[in-house]
């Protein structure tokens, strides 16, 4: 076994979901020591969620006693040239159902499975192997290089938030590393997240006119969404990095609770999901276009319109990004595939899905594009898994792009 595949393995046996991701970022300290100038673990402020972008689908998480970790690599003759940031996560998803071994990694067929294995743990070891190589061939970089390890990526970004809200930031370029296949991913959607909790007056099954049932309720809400969403997806067309995909800005409903007995009509309902947008919408718009909706539903009745029955709140809002082909970040990746790909074709893709790209690149201004190693597809599965042959690849890419865009 390589010591790619040691690491990556090791990052696994981590169960580092959004809250617990302390014990691994301690463990990537000692790793990244010896390949770097610097490592620095950044506690998470104590106020955090006070910020206006703080995003809460986990209410109960607390910032007590939680670092992110930043790696750096200072520059030749003071580093002040083409600055860089690598931008990656530790935290993972809880395992999905069906994967008995989330967390005991194990490699069949030339591949590594286990959760985070490219979403995003596979994308460190990648980043990590970069470094190495680098550093046994003799090569500084002439910019300061600086890599942010953030912790609750999958909990919306706070661990990006807390770093750019220190204001300290320069850089000419960012990449956000995750699994885009080894393409340049220069745009990545929006997305909201949503909790709506309706309201109802629970009673016997013997007597449904005495009461109003939350469930039914929750489920006009998503006939409400989904119109809504078919709307937007239309208005969305003829953005050809976008186009590619049959639905790159999806909806989806992850989580309805109600009910406490089959034979009561629920007084309650809570209802959470997900919608994606593109950069022809923001998110202050689509979450204003979501209330309208529904408030000119017409299912009023003697129950009450559909507004009055429920309450609506977005625990994560992100903006759709995109970065210029013609951007330096862009174009240094794009020959960095070309000479270290090992002949895969140069391709230039939307991301469809949110990340932590948005950060940067909308609310610092400064030019920042995705890639990695994996598959989309994977994760967050039961399967998921990297390929070690292309783990090698995407260290050799990183490698060349580090040393191309610092001279």
């Amino acid at each position: 076994m390589t010591e790619t595949e040691e690491l990556l393995c090791e990052m696994i046996r981590h169960p580092s979901v959004s809250g617990h991701e302390a014990e691994l970022i301690g463990f990537l300290a000692d790793a990244f020591a010896p390949v770097a100038d610097e490592v620095e673990l950044i506690p998470l402020p104590v106020n955090l969620a006070d910020d206006p972008d703080y995003s809460s689908p986990l209410p109960a998480l607390s910032p007590v006693g939680r670092s992110n970790l930043v790696v750096r690599l200072r520059g030749a003759d003071g580093g002040g040239d083409h600055p860089l940031i690598f931008n990656t996560h530790a935290d993972v998803v809880p395992a999905a159902e069906g994967q008995e071994r989330a967390f005991a990694p194990y490699v069949e067929d030339g591949f590594i499975y286990g959760r985070g294995a490219c979403d995003a743990k596979g994308q460190i070891a990648m980043l990590w192997t970069a470094l190495r190589q680098l550093k046994a061939a003799g090569i500084s970089p002439r910019g300061d290089v600086t890599i942010h390890i953030v912790v609750e990526e999958e909990n919306g970004g706070n661990g990006t938030l807390a770093l750019i809200r220190r204001g300290d930031l320069a850089a000419e370029g960012v990449v956000v590393l995750e699994p885009t296949d080894l393409r340049i991913a220069v745009a990545a959607r929006g997305a909201v997240w949503f909790r709506a909790t309706c309201r109802g007056r629970s009673g016997h099954v013997g007597s449904p006119c005495e009461s109003v049932s939350a469930l039914k309720t929750a489920i006009t809400l998503t006939q409400v969404f989904e119109a809504y969403h078919a709307r937007l997806l239309a208005a969305s067309r003829g953005m050809p990095v976008f186009d590619a995909y049959e639905n790159p800005m999806p909806l989806v409903f992850g989580r309805l609770e109600s009910g406490t007995w089959p034979a009561t009509v629920p007084a309650r309902a809570v209802l959470e999901g997900v919608l994606g947008f593109l950069p022809n919408r923001t998110r202050q718009q689509v979450m204003a276009e979501l209330r309208a909706a529904i408030a000119g539903c017409a299912s009023a009745s003697r129950k009450g319109t559909l507004a009055e029955r429920c309450d609506l709140e977005f625990t994560f809002r992100h903006d759709a990004c995109v970065t210029p082909p013609q951007a330096r970040v862009t174009e240094i990746m794009r020959q960095a595939v070309a000479l270290a790909g090992g002949g895969r074709p140069v391709e230039m893709i939307a991301m469809p899905a949110s990340s932590d790209a948005w950060f940067y690149n909308n609310q610092l201004a400064i030019p920042t594009i995705t890639f990695g190693v994996g598959k989309l597809t994977d994760a967050h599965t039961a399967h998921e898994r990297v390929s070690l042959a292309d783990l090698q690849c995407g260290a050799d890419t990183v490698a060349t792009f580090i040393r191309l865009f610092t001279e």
